[in-house]
């Protein structure tokens, strides 16, 4: 493997206008991942589904060099009905177009930081394979006081041009103070037996809003893998909704740093998996100041042979009086083989603070199947019922109204 990511990696710079400097830092990304290879159950964050095997068993042999000098043709039936929204475009990891048309063009500012990787304080071998393969980083600015009038989706989409392929995309969002973003990542593949390796970093200035919905509903064999970065300064809110579905393999990990007073983070996710699917949610919220709060609600529904996990931590510095933290995590495993893993954690340094986590699974209540049977419906139909009430409790948290419409239309909730 390290013989193919040297030639990719050589391919890739040749394509790239980029100073010596960045390329020098791109080699020393490259470097570190070479050394510490694709994560696997050695390490405690990968202990319940270990990507390094997953790849090898579903994909094998990966390429790392995808040519992005000839675009790609924008299918328009991946575009969700119903809902004016700003675009951003990927297919096949390219970036195809870039669309606010419904906004103030002066309060957006969007710049190529292809030179400034991310940086972070732990060691992540995924970061390290992005940060030196990704061909363009986006930063998109969001001007102080100013609160989009639509939401933005971000399309994730691959064709039959790609297999085997590892693709890494990059974007960097700032809001400046008292500014809002609502982001939906809306995935649609159309190929399968590649690994997307996904990257962003949100900076949350004063009093400013991030709603972000990531939905993954279409059925595919593709491998993903998203980190969520997020810093939080004073009265800022972060809202994450994932709805982890369609893809044989994904994990999302959100590490959200509660810097300034009186900032809230809020992580929900929904894992509806039918056969043979691995998903997983990791999140870290950092309690870094006095006064901050978290709220975490993650809920599975697991079909034959899939598994999910959900880890979740709360840390809470010495210095982060009258934190109050809340995670909970509920499975529902709809099968004998279906398998569900939970990790929470709490690590406080603090006196004063209010934070407790829960996690449970089970089976479907028979006792409610057969009372619902009772009042005419079908045994399919009872099952269907029960399972749309456990799931409404988690989309019913979405507080975007418009989007929460969506999220159930995709889903198939009923009220």
């Amino acid at each position: 493997m390290n013989e193919q990511l040297q030639l990719d990696f050589d391919k890739v710079i040749k394509t790239l206008k980029i100073s010596e400097k960045e390329i020098q830092l791109k080699k020393s990304f490259l470097k570190k991942f070479i050394e510490n290879g694709f994560p696997n159950r050695k390490q405690e964050d990968w202990r319940f589904l270990d990507i390094s095997q997953i790849i090898k068993k579903n994909i094998g042999e990966l390429s790392f060099f995808n040519d992005y000098s000839l675009p790609n043709k924008i299918d328009p039936s991946i575009f969700v009905d119903g809902l004016e929204h700003n675009k951003i475009i990927f297919i096949n990891g390219r970036i195809e177009k870039i669309d606010f048309s419904y906004e103030d063009q002066s309060q957006i500012e969007i710049n190529d930081e292809i030179g400034k990787n991310i940086k972070f304080n732990y060691e992540n071998s995924l970061i390290d394979l992005n940060n030196a393969f990704t061909n363009k980083v986006y930063k998109i600015l969001i001007k102080k006081n100013y609160s989009l009038k639509k939401p933005l989706i971000i399309y994730h989409s691959t064709n039959n041009k790609i297999k085997s392929k590892n693709l890494n995309l990059s974007l960097n969002f700032e809001l400046e103070e008292n500014s809002c973003l609502r982001l939906i990542d809306y995935f649609s593949d159309n190929t399968d037996k590649n690994f997307v390796n996904i990257l962003y970093n949100f900076n949350l200035k004063k009093y400013s809003i991030l709603k972000n919905y990531k939905l993954d509903k279409f059925r595919n064999k593709n491998l993903k893998y998203s980190f969520n970065n997020i810093e939080q300064e004073g009265n800022s809110i972060s809202e994450t909704f994932i709805l982890s579905s369609g893809s044989d393999y994904f994990k999302n990990e959100v590490n959200c740093n509660l810097n300034g007073e009186y900032s809230s983070a809020f992580i929900n996710g929904v894992f509806s998996l039918k056969e043979n699917q691995q998903h997983e949610i990791r999140s870290t919220i950092n309690h870094l100041v006095e006064n901050t709060k978290s709220y975490q609600l993650i809920k599975s529904v697991l079909g034959k042979n899939s598994k999910s996990a959900y880890q979740g931590r709360i840390f809470v510095d010495s210095k982060a009086q009258k934190t109050d933290g809340y995670q909970l995590s509920k499975a529902i495993l709809l099968d004998e083989t279906s398998e569900f893993n939970a990790k929470p954690e709490l690590e406080i340094y603090a006196d004063d603070v209010k934070c407790s986590h829960g996690s449970a699974s089970g089976s479907l209540n028979e006792n409610s199947i057969f009372y619902l049977m009772s009042r005419g419906l079908n045994y399919q139909q009872s099952k269907e019922l029960l399972i749309n009430g456990f799931l409404l409790d988690v989309v019913e948290k979405i507080t975007d109204s418009e989007i929460k419409n969506l999220v159930k239309n995709i889903i198939g909730l009923k009220e």
